[in-house]
């Protein structure tokens, strides 16, 4: 593992790596635009995006449309979970496919603007786009936060809708300073960590569209900076995609990958691979996503800064745990043992908040956890599991993936009393957690069990694994 993790490379990630293949993208927008919408487009780009997440783009992954053949409700209950979730019940792989948004019945005013990094004021530039609910500025939004509230919307709001919205169909808005996008990254990483995703969703039409703006209207060093905070902001989207199994996550880390470049930041670019790798992963290229990991590793085994240092310590965790998916046992911990080392040299705190995964001795045993689980070893899983103490993680998100592999572990290991105190654990950390797909499909199947499970059906029923 030494040198496959060790320094040199000259190149993060080859052209050949990229998941659009070597297919020119522009052209290739052109190409589908078609195919995709029956007539000539003027965004290539947005059908680019649209046909990757549809999965007709090479190297994508192809999606099975509708529930497989021989659905059947189960259990006389309306299960809210396909029979393919329920076969892969800790890693389900099938995702949803893209929803056409429509056209939205409100408008949205921007005014704010700025040329190099100062606001020039608000004047004629106010531009107007249908969009959202309500109407507000775009200083209100990305300085005050939440346009969930902002736009009435409800708890009951679907964040795959908003998540697909803010990739395909952003607001048309003008740039804004960096020290106020920085803010607003910032609030939404916070969502993120505590576990409010649907808020989240809604804010990030505006806030991706305010770093595209700003960056496009930069030169030098501010538009090397607004790109990190870019990049920041796309690898942000692709998580809560890889959250909710959609299938934007490739395009969202794909938009962080080409802004992390365009950086020049080590961080960022990691942060981007890490992020793309999932979903490499969530598409079955497992040791694709284990090559791009260790390559963009090597990249910042020779950057010293905490941050980098934290990102890389990230990406071996997230690799030690690919690396279980096809079987790699001693790849898989001498990883995490490589990030663990990092880990230790590493002053976790508020200043390195932005890195989601940080490589504590905790999260690291908790990765441990997840790759016996993976393996088929959850007994190797049970020593690890009461050595963890789940308060120490950081964030709710944490805490209650914790609370997840120590779910699925149960599972595997046949003891539906613990797998059922682990998804209720689940609920009290997080409860947007207790709603992902693979959580349903979890509960779902615990269902069957013919131990009585008092609450049990309350829960799926509460979690949208099963229909009332």
């Amino acid at each position: 593992m030494a040198s496959m993790l060790g320094s040199g490379g000259k190149s993060v990630i080859e052209p050949q790596d990229d998941f659009f293949g070597t297919v020119d993208q522009q052209q290739l927008g052109i190409a589908l635009s078609g195919a995709l919408h029956g007539h000539e487009s003027a965004d290539p780009r947005r059908d680019t995006d649209q046909a990757i997440a549809r999965g007709r783009v090479h190297g994508s992954h192809p999606r099975r449309r509708g529930h497989p053949r021989g659905w059947r409700p189960f259990r006389r209950l309306r299960i809210n979970i396909t029979a393919d979730e329920l076969t892969n019940v800790a890693h389900p792989v099938q995702r949803d496919e893209v929803r056409d948004m429509g056209s939205p019945d409100a408008t949205l005013i921007v005014a704010a603007t700025v040329t190099g990094g100062h606001v020039e004021g608000q004047q004629d530039m106010v531009r107007r786009r249908r969009f959202l609910t309500g109407t507000v500025g775009i200083g209100a939004v990305v300085a005050a936060g939440s346009p969930a509230a902002a736009h009435g919307r409800g708890p009951a709001a679907d964040p795959r809708s908003m998540l697909e919205a803010a990739l395909f169909q952003p607001p048309v808005v003008s740039p804004v300073p960096l020290e106020q996008l920085t803010r607003a990254l910032r609030r939404a990483r916070e969502d993120f960590r505590q576990v409010r995703y649907t808020r989240l969703a809604s804010d990030l039409p505006v806030l991706l569209a305010a770093v595209d703006a700003t960056r496009e209207a930069l030169d030098g060093h501010p538009r090397e900076r607004a790109c990190a905070v870019a990049a920041g902001a796309y690898s942000l989207a692709g998580e809560l995609a890889i959250k909710l199994r959609s299938e934007e996550s490739w395009v969202a880390a794909d938009r962080a990958l080409t802004a992390a470049r365009a950086s020049g930041l080590p961080a960022p670019l990691g942060e981007a691979a890490r992020v793309l790798s999932v979903a490499m992963r969530h598409a079955g290229r497992h040791q694709q996503a284990v090559g791009l990991l260790t390559r963009t590793s090597r990249e910042l085994a020779d950057d010293h800064a905490p941050e980098a240092q934290a990102v890389r310590a990230a990406m071996l965790l997230t690799c030690g745990y690919t690396a279980a998916h096809y079987g790699d046992r001693t790849a898989a911990l001498d990883m995490l043992g490589e990030a663990e080392s990092i880990g230790q040299q590493i002053p976790y705190g508020p200043g390195l908040d932005q890195v989601t995964v940080q490589a504590t001795s905790e999260q690291c045993d908790s990765f441990r956890m997840s790759v016996f689980n993976k393996l088929g070893t959850p007994d190797e899983g049970v020593a690890v599991l009461r050595r963890i103490r789940p308060g120490v993680f950081p964030t709710a998100e944490r805490r209650a993936r914790f609370h997840t592999d120590a779910a699925r572990m149960w599972h595997q290991l046949d003891d539906p009393r613990r797998t059922w105190a682990e998804l209720r654990a689940i609920e009290h950390e997080a409860p947007e957690e207790a709603r992902r797909p693979s959580v349903r499909a979890l509960t779902t199947d615990l269902m069957c069990s013919s131990v009585s499970l008092p609450g049990l059906r309350e829960f799926a029923v509460r979690t949208g694994a099963v229909h009332s």
